[in-house]
C-alpha cells in the first residue's frame, strides 16, 4: 500500500473525504506526529510518544478509512467487546515498542484500526478506541 506524508489533519480530512474522527481523550506526549495517506479515502495518524522514561510506550496509530486497513501478520483476532483484539510480542523492536496491540472495529461507514506499540495496557488502549466517535463533531 502506497503511504504518502499529508500536511496534517485537514489534509487528511480532504483525503478521506470526511472529518478524521480522533481521540477525545488526552494521549501521552508525542514527540511527533506523522499524518500519512494509506491509499485512496484512507489515511492513518501516527503519534510518535516520548518513551525517554523507562516503562513508556513508543507509538500509538490510528487508521481511518472507507475500507479495511492492510492485513499484519499479528495472528487471529479476539473479540474484546465491539472490537477485534490482535497481539505480537514483536521481540526485535525496542522496548517500548513491544508488544504490539491492535484494535479494529467499523462505525458510521469507516474502518477503524488503533495499533498501540509498547508496554500498554490494554484498558488504556479501549479507552482510546471508545472515544474515537466517527459522525460527531469534535
Amino acid at each position: 500500500m502506497d503511504r504518502e506524508p499529508l500536511e496534517g489533519i485537514g489534509a487528511a480530512d480532504a483525503h478521506l473525504g470526511r472529518r478524521v474522527p480522533l481521540p477525545r481523550v488526552p494521549l501521552p506526549l508525542a514527540r511527533w506526529v506523522d499524518v500519512m495517506a494509506l491509499g485512496t479515502y484512507a489515511v492513518e495518524i501516527a503519534w510518535n510518544l516520548d518513551d525517554t522514561r523507562n516503562g513508556d510506550p513508543g507509538r500509538l496509530a490510528l487508521y481511518v478509512g472507507s475500507g479495511p486497513p492492510p492485513e499484519r501478520a499479528l495472528g487471529d483476532p479476539v473479540a474484546l467487546g465491539r472490537y477485534a483484539h490482535r497481539t505480537a510480542p514483536l521481540e526485535d523492536a525496542d522496548s517500548s515498542l513491544r508488544p504490539v496491540h491492535e484494535l479494529s472495529w467499523a462505525d458510521d461507514g469507516l474502518y477503524l484500526r488503533l495499533t498501540g506499540q509498547g508496554p500498554w495496557a490494554l484498558d488504556a488502549l479501549v479507552t482510546i478506541a471508545d472515544s474515537v466517535r466517527p459522525g460527531e463533531p469534535g
